[in-house]
């Protein structure tokens, strides 16, 4: 097989990733449909509101990121899934059958994006964490990039799928085709062999908040990862209140339009996690890089005078976005040691995502006060400025490297050597 698909060949972790693109399909068409019910039925186009539906559904990350990461460390990962699983099923159910009926107002709507936040912050440590348990070491960034890859062929082809279905019969129907969907991956959890998964040793005691933290604390390598994924995922992020507002506003197109941007997002998303998967390694330079990229199509998709130029703009904003992303993840994962890996993926999805309750109304107000372009262009302004502190820090520091004494605590020292990142073959 192809190593770009290895871990394919694992029968656990084809299950899975069959179910969650099947999912991931589900959840893009869900979002869409909430955004458009949120923009176009419940308000008159407010960009803060849709700022504030989305805020709702990533606060509990940041609020809740010391505890459920404890959760995923301390209950058995498959077992956990099922059950947030089956919660997000019930909750996407209640919106859709809400919207069905006209019975949907805004609170209902925040209510609901706030407990799929809380429902979501339990699940994505546990599944982060959940892969490792079905791959082995060396499989692993393979892995991780390919869960990528199938979350963003789901963006490939959910916004389209939304777009026509609300055009043709509603945001309902949209909205319930999501909360179906949820139903694969029970299947998939179901059909698992448990004798086939490593499971990792589960997290016994007290303090064990406090090892999380200070296992962060003491690994500058992963500090520097989260700060550039905080800082991307705050203000770089934001593509369902962008895409929304630049269609809507800025281009006056309608519900096909404005999920079919979304779709073309996903072309450089999907290309992006697919060239993630062919490498061995995950790499700070790669992360720099793509990083770098990202500000730039940025700035040109801002800038973009029509609709089609817009849309183009969006395949290296989404191709650089995710490299970005999926090798963070992939620093992240295989550089943890795996008791710790739930809490510590835990506060890497806290800073990535925690930023969002902040960046997101923000965004939203700028959209609606000074320009939808601006939404994008921050993003662009924001990522840029951290890369040249980063740079200028790095120059600085010539005689610092990342040294990895073991595959279970790397550790950041200072040697004479000139500067390189070495990445151990199999770390997690």
């Amino acid at each position: 097989m192809s190593p770009t698909f290895s871990s394919l060949e694992i029968r656990n972790y084809r299950l899975w990733i069959t179910g969650a693109f099947i999912s991931n399909v589900g959840t893009w068409m869900g979002r869409v449909g909430q955004d458009w019910l949120v923009l176009t039925t419940l308000t008159a186009g407010s960009g803060t509101a849709l700022g504030v539906v989305t805020g709702l559904q990533f606060l509990p990350f940041l609020v809740l990121a010391p505890w459920t990461g404890l959760i995923a460390d301390v209950f058995p990962k498959r077992r956990l899934l099922v059950i947030t699983q089956v919660l997000l099923l019930v909750t996407s159910l209640l919106l859709a059958i809400l919207a069905l009926g006209g019975w949907a107002h805004l609170w209902h709507v925040y209510a609901i994006a706030l407990a799929q936040g809380v429902i979501t912050a339990v699940d994505n440590p546990a599944r982060q964490a959940f892969v490792s348990e079905m791959v082995p070491a060396d499989r692993l960034t393979n892995a991780v990039a390919l869960n990528s890859a199938s979350f963003n062929g789901g963006r490939l082809i959910g916004p389209g799928i939304a777009g026509v279905i609300i055009a043709a019969w509603g945001t309902g129907e949209a909205l319930l085709l999501n909360a179906l969907t949820f139903v694969f991956v029970l299947i998939a959890l179901a059909r698992m062999r448990p004798s086939e998964l490593t499971p990792a040793p589960l997290a016994r005691g007290r303090g064990g908040i406090r090892e999380g933290f200070a296992y962060v604390r003491s690994r500058p390598d992963l500090q520097l990862v989260m700060l550039l994924v905080f800082v991307l995922g705050t203000f770089g992020m934001n593509f369902q209140i962008t895409t929304a507002l630049m269609a809507t506003q800025v281009f006056g197109k309608g519900a096909s339009e404005y999920g079919l941007l979304g779709s073309i997002m996903a072309i450089g998303s999907l290309a992006a996690a697919l060239l993630s998967a062919r490498r061995q390694n995950a790499r700070l330079r790669v992360l720099l890089l793509s990083l770098a990229g990202f500000a730039v199509a940025a700035a040109f998709a801002a800038s973009a005078p029509t609709y089609g130029r817009f849309a183009l703009a969006l395949v290296p904003v989404g191709l650089t976005a995710l490299t970005a992303l999926t090798t963070a993840n992939a620093m992240v994962q295989t550089r943890t040691a795996p008791e710790m890996r739930g809490r510590v993926m835990a506060l890497y999805m806290a800073i990535f995502m925690g930023g969002t309750p902040i960046g997101a109304p923000m965004i939203g107000w700028i959209g609606e006060h000074i320009g939808p372009r601006w939404t994008i262009g921050i993003g662009s302004i924001a990522v840029g400025i951290t890369l040249a502190v980063v740079a200028v820090w790095l120059a600085r520091h010539e005689n610092v490297r990342v040294s990895y004494e073991s595959q279970r605590r790397p550790r950041l020292r200072v040697t004479t050597a000139p500067v390189t990142v070495p990445i151990p073959e199999s770390a997690r």
